[in-house]
């Protein structure tokens, strides 16, 4: 080392360590006093002078380090208060003793202390809960209040809905074979069970608890308790606890034998009936007591809904629910119930086979005061308010309500009256039982300013006859479908063969009703590029006219659209469906208001001449929309409910501008043209203008006439189908012959209808005409200076669009004439829509023969709309009023 390099001045004491041990070591058995505790600032610092450093002297540093200083400061408060002391704190939480994010972490102490009081608080709650419910009594809720409907004008309807109140009976009266059904197929652990499902119970609270629809209980007790508890059926957590409490109770406190008998007297089974004694009487007529084994077992199926399981059928409700598939699941359920008795010991398997299919059932409708038209009312105001209010069906079940409806009770009379005109001075089925037999109309009547139904027909008698033909039937629709493919064209425009097939709507060309497009018979049906549409085995389609007639003159027979309207020629409506685009046509649909599941699909060109089945309702309602200048309103049934605790709900219109004014007042213009001089001049109406168009289907299965003035929108349809239910093989049958008439066409029996009943329905009010119609669109195909006129001469039945299923008027067939592929699934439609909307069958008619039934194999070659290569099968079913999820 450098001598000239001086070594810094060493402390006294023998360096820093020695005065760290003299710090440490100053005092025997007490603590040096800290900094400044002498009171005089240098005492802070030592008397040391400026060589002897921050440590000389005999004050020190009372902490360690920097760390332990700030944990000091910590403690004492970071403004030098001084710490709480630890002992006096009732929970250690954050806790003192430790430091950073320990100080957070609860000690096990705390975790056991809090669970030990989380748990007793909840025994000491269940205990109080316990105490504090009572075990139900069946016989206190034993009573169903009415529900009263009304008319338009505020006057009483009918009242219903609590005609038929449980009537207690004991075990001793209900056969053991229901006792042993409802084990089967829903408790088998009932008999030794303690009554609850802890596991179903937290799935329920769970599912309340965010949201969520509640659920049954899934032991027979727990749901006794739900039955008995009627006088409150709330959707809240509090009376799903309640329940549960009670549940509990019954289970320690209740023998198994009357917790059975208060379940199967308190259950309800359908059909108004609560209780098995109330069951037996309106399923079977007969006493509880008198059931056998199968109306046993069917019995517990309804217990699962009857819904879903009446082979009644409920497509009021939930279109699923068709008396097809209602009865296939009652007699699957049933079967599977007896079963399960047979392998759980309670029923011996000779006996099992005598129930291999369901029982005989009574009338579903038994209550005189819905006989005529009041019945379908009641089922259509239902429905509705099921449907889009708060009010589910068992709570109306349960009665007490006040339901204000749209019906008129004059119109629905006036329609009754003309309905069952016609009916008595045509139809005779002794006389001509071939062609008169199950000959069935329904109609629909509709306000356009508001769509409220004010009248319906739906059937001879809601006693006897079940299903509502003013909703659901599935009668196709025929030409009455044209006036949708007219405002498509109007509206968006047939395409560009030049361009893609999706276009924008400034690559369109909007069509005048002075368009021009061939009325050949058996035309050849082209893509709108051109094209020979071919189905996917390469046949052609030729569209047949009715009577085999073209119209036009050749070699083009081009005519404009007003004329093919009037004359109801299917070529030019199928060619400018397909130029158009058919997803644009059925769009242009349902902005009418048709529901999309009454729709068939768009894969053949017969769509755009009436292969769908909507409902009377819902054509009655799109037709309004062209009355009321393109404004839409849903059609509704009720405009009001209330009960004892005020207004529930209250119908408020959605108007939506379905169709511009120009597009509905032009489509107007043109149907007033088929009343005046067209194939619907039976519904002309003196002194007002009407505008309406006629249709017939495929095999001349159903005929319609829907028409409208600016005050009313009516819809009526003519079919025939066997009332019968049971019926498996029935189907929609053919017209010809009926009522003494070769052919029934829509300007028949249909027109007639129409015309009688708006004749007296529009008796006092004013006439007021339909709006001018300004021009619109550009002339395709502009017309040359001569005017075409018809290749034939016809009557005027004949004007119409089909042709009867004979040799003669068979369409020229393709190269091949064999069936296409795909075929049709068949559906059925209540108020709310479909439960399968399936695909068109390639009969390239308005109607495939359809029918709510099993299917039918159709006829072979072309149909009265006419097609390329026949074979039709059956269409869809009925298309519901409110359509899902209400019509």
């Amino acid at each position: 080392m450098s001598e000239h390099r001086r070594k810094p001045p060493q402390p006294q004491g023998g360096g820093r360590a020695a005065a760290r041990r003299g710090q440490s070591g100053s005092s025997s058995g007490r603590r040096a006093a800290p900094r400044g505790a002498t009171g005089s600032p240098a005492g802070s610092y030592g008397p040391g002078s400026h060589g002897s450093g921050p440590y000389a002297g005999g004050g020190g540093r009372p902490y360690g380090g920097r760390a332990e200083a700030r944990r000091a400061a910590q403690r004492g408060g970071r403004r030098g208060r001084a710490a709480p002391s630890d002992r006096n704190r009732i929970i250690d939480y954050p806790r003192a003793d430790k430091d950073g994010w320990r100080r957070w972490v609860p000690s096990w102490k705390l975790v056991t202390g809090l669970c030990i009081g989380f748990m007793g608080s909840l025994v000491a709650l269940a205990g109080i809960g316990y105490a504090t419910v009572t075990v139900p009594d069946v016989a206190k809720t034993a009573t169903a209040q009415n529900n009263v409907y009304y008319w338009a004008d505020g006057k009483e309807m009918v009242r219903t809905g609590g005609e038929i109140n449980r009537q207690i009976v004991n075990l001793d009266s209900i056969p053991k074979e229901m006792q042993y059904a409802v084990v089967s197929q829903e408790n088998k652990t009932f008999w030794t069970d303690s009554g609850i499902d802890p596991k179903g119970i937290a799935r329920a609270v769970f599912n309340m608890a965010r949201g969520g629809q509640t659920q049954g209980g899934s032991t027979i007790t727990q749901q006794y308790v739900k039955n008995a508890m009627l006088n409150d059926q709330s959707q809240t957590l509090s009376r799903k606890f309640k329940e549960i409490f009670v549940a509990i109770k019954v289970g320690a406190t209740v023998r198994k034998d009357d917790i059975m008998a208060g379940y199967l007297n308190s259950a309800y089974y359908g059909r108004g009936a609560y209780g098995i004694q109330a069951a037996a009487r309106a399923y079977f007529d007969k006493e509880a007591k008198d059931l056998n084994p199968g109306e046993c077992a069917f019995l517990a199926a309804m217990l699962k809904g009857a819904t879903y399981y009446d082979p009644a059928g409920a497509t009021s409700i939930d279109p699923a629910a068709t008396p097809e598939d209602n009865t296939r699941r009652a007699r699957r359920q049933m079967q599977d119930t007896l079963d399960k008795m047979v392998e759980y010991g309670y029923l011996d398997a000779s006996v099992r086979d005598k129930y291999r299919d369901l029982p005989r059932l009574k009338n579903p409708r038994s209550n005189t005061q819905l006989s005529g038209q009041i019945g379908y009312l009641v089922d259509l105001a239902r429905a509705y308010v099921i449907n889009n209010t708060e009010i589910t069906a068992d709570q109306l079940q349960q009665g007490g309500y006040q339901i204000h409806t749209t019906f008129d009770r004059k119109k629905v009379e006036q329609l009754e009256k003309a309905v069952k005109k016609v009916y008595k001075e045509n139809i005779d089925p002794e006389k001509r039982p071939k062609t008169d037999t199950h000959v069935q109309f329904g109609g629909a009547s509709v306000d356009p300013k508001t769509g409220a139904i004010v009248a319906v027909y739906g059937g001879e008698d809601a006693t006897k006859h079940f299903t509502n033909n003013a909703d659901a039937t599935g009668a196709q629709v025929g030409s009455t479908f044209k006036p949708f493919v007219l405002a498509a064209a109007m509206q968006d425009g047939i395409r560009n063969p030049n361009l893609g097939p999706s276009q924008a709507q400034d690559e369109r060309t909007q069509v005048s009703p002075k368009s021009r497009f061939s009325g050949k018979n058996k035309l050849k049906i082209k893509e709108y590029d051109g094209r020979i549409w071919r189905n996917e085995k390469g046949e052609e389609w030729l569209q047949v006219n009715d009577g085999n007639v073209s119209y036009g003159t050749p070699p083009d027979y081009l005519i404009d659209l007003r004329e093919a309207m009037r004359e109801s020629v299917n070529s030019a409506f199928v060619q400018l469906g397909m130029d158009v685009g058919l997803d644009k046509v059925k769009q242009a649909a349902i902005n009418a208001g048709l529901k999309e599941d009454s729709l068939t699909g768009t894969n053949y060109p017969s769509f755009s001449i009436g292969i769908s089945h909507p409902s009377a309702i819902r054509m009655a309602s799109a037709y309004a929309t062209f009355a009321a200048s393109g404004k839409q309103n849903e059609p509704f049934s009720v405009t009001r409910v209330e009960n004892k605790d005020g207004v529930l709900f209250k119908h408020e219109s959605q108007t939506k501008q379905a169709f511009t004014k120009k597009v509905a007042d032009n489509v107007t213009d043109v149907l007033k043209t088929v009343v005046e001089e067209g194939t619907g001049t039976n519904a002309q109406l003196p002194g007002r203008e009407v505008a309406g168009k006629t249709g017939t289907t495929d095999g001349n299965k159903s005929a319609w006439f829907v028409g409208y003035t600016p005050q009313l929108s009516t819809a009526i349809s003519m079919f025939r189908l066997d009332d019968d239910a049971n019926n498996k093989s029935r189907q929609f049958l053919k017209m010809f012959g009926t009522g003494g008439q070769a052919k029934i066409h829509g300007a028949s029996f249909p027109a007639e209808i129409w015309h009688d009943y708006m004749l007296e329905a529009l008796k006092n009010e004013p006439a007021i005409p339909f709006p001018e119609p300004e021009p619109i669109g550009e002339i395709v195909n502009a017309k040359p200076t001569s005017t075409p006129t018809p290749s034939a001469t016809q009557t005027e039945e004949e004007k119409e669009e089909e042709v009867e299923e004979t040799p003669s008027s068979s369409p020229t067939p393709s190269e091949t004439e064999t069936s296409p592929t795909p075929t049709q699934t068949p559906t059925r439609c209540g108020f709310f829509g479909c439960s399968d909307n399936g695909g068109q069958t390639g009969n390239g008619g308005a109607n495939g023969g359809v029918s709510p039934s099993p299917t039918d194999g159709g006829d072979l070659g072309g149909n009265d709309n006419g097609n390329g290569f026949g074979g039709g099968s059956r269409g869809g079913g009925g298309g519901g009023f409110f359509g899902g999820q209400g019509n």
